[in-house]
């Protein structure tokens, strides 16, 4: 099943850490501003339209 991967900014590093552990260092994820948890509703679609190409890439061609 594709699935697109979104983390905040703050978790790049990690993320890139865990999927070069994992054998995969080329996986694919998206970033997306940190943070999100205090963010109103309007500026938190705002952030999801501004991934929503990316995102339509991701799933269809399995690269951003």
């Amino acid at each position: 099943m594709p699935t697109a991967t979104i983390i905040t900014s703050v978790f790049t590093n990690t993320a890139r850490a865990y999927t070069r552990l994992m054998g995969v260092p080329d996986f694919p994820y998206l970033v997306c501003p940190h943070p999100i948890t205090n963010v109103n509703g309007p500026a938190l679609e705002e952030r999801a339209q501004a991934l929503a190409p990316q995102v339509v890439t991701l799933l269809l061609e399995g690269r951003v």
